[in-house]
């Protein structure tokens, strides 16, 4: 994998990349920045930062409640004592177990630094059946009062985990709902089934190498209320060892219209390829978290 900066030249992208414009007529107000998001865009260049940032959310989320399950699977399975150290000193971790499940509380306190920079406050709440030796095993996610960097998050998630799939890989299968409240009260959602399978790193003691490919399609309901459909179209391949999407691409959706975003060629960056139904490309810069 290439670890290529952003080059500087980029910076002048973010200010002047514009409105998303497709076809049609009529209107709706944008009031989270102004803009006037008409049905002719497909989404505003602001907000699809904004819904990056969510979808970055919800990832990261349902990712350390998958990270967990696999550190107590592979230590009970292989019966050694296994850690990977993604989960910082700073997380306290509290188990209690019933005669059929284990619940898991994560607790992140008022600010605790993840080893990808993102700042988690609060708690996550885990459950899951004690036969880690299942084929299949499900992971009930709630959060309590959590904070991912300055974004408030509430929701909950469904985990069917797979130890094993077709091509002979750990897979997670998260069917996901959350709202994200920023510091000026400005809201979004997410709802959708992402699929992530683990190609890469899995049971080898270090975070850093681990790999993924991403599947799925969510519905992403904009600051200003405006509804959007997100869907994979080529698996986009997530690196732990970068806090970007690498590769891939997906297809987003708004009254009819749609444009591609493609994530890149493998380099570790935040710029994507807008795609325009007339063909037309454009170059932008995706996540707003500056860590």
């Amino acid at each position: 994998m290439k670890k290529s900066p952003i080059p500087m030249r980029l910076k002048s992208y973010a200010p002047v990349v514009g409105l998303l414009i497709l076809s049609v007529v009529s209107c709706s107000t944008d009031g989270s920045n102004g803009e006037e998001l008409s049905s002719e865009e497909v989404i505003s260049s602001t907000e699809l930062k904004f819904s990056d940032e969510t979808e970055m959310i919800s990832e990261e989320v349902t990712a350390i409640a998958e990270e967990m399950y696999a550190t107590d699977e592979i230590s009970t399975t292989s019966k050694i004592d296994y850690n990977s150290g993604y989960l910082p000193d700073c997380a306290t971790v509290t188990v209690e177990l019933t005669e059929t499940t284990k619940e898991v509380t994560l607790d992140f306190g008022e600010g605790c630094e993840m080893p990808n920079g993102n700042t988690l406050s609060g708690v996550i709440h885990l459950s899951y059946a004690l036969d880690l030796e299942a084929a299949t095993n499900t992971i009930e996610l709630n959060l309590e009062n959590f904070m991912f960097n300055s974004v408030a998050v509430e929701g909950s998630a469904s985990i069917v985990r797979t130890r094993s799939n077709e091509n002979g890989n750990p897979q997670g299968v998260a069917n996901a709902s959350f709202s994200t409240t920023w510091p000026d009260a400005t809201t979004a959602s997410y709802t959708g089934t992402r699929t992530r399978e683990w190609i890469e790193g899995f049971g080898t003691g270090f975070w850093g190498d681990n790999v993924f490919l991403i599947t799925g399609k969510r519905t992403y309901v904009s600051r200003a209320g405006n509804e959007f459909v997100k869907e994979v179209i080529t698996p986009l391949r997530r690196e732990l060892s970068c806090r970007f999407i690498v590769s891939g691409a997906m297809e987003i959706s708004r009254l009819g219209n749609t444009v591609r975003l493609d994530f890149g060629d493998g380099s570790c960056d935040a710029v994507g390829m807008l795609t325009y139904p007339d063909g037309t490309e454009e170059e932008i810069f995706l996540r707003r978290f500056k860590n």
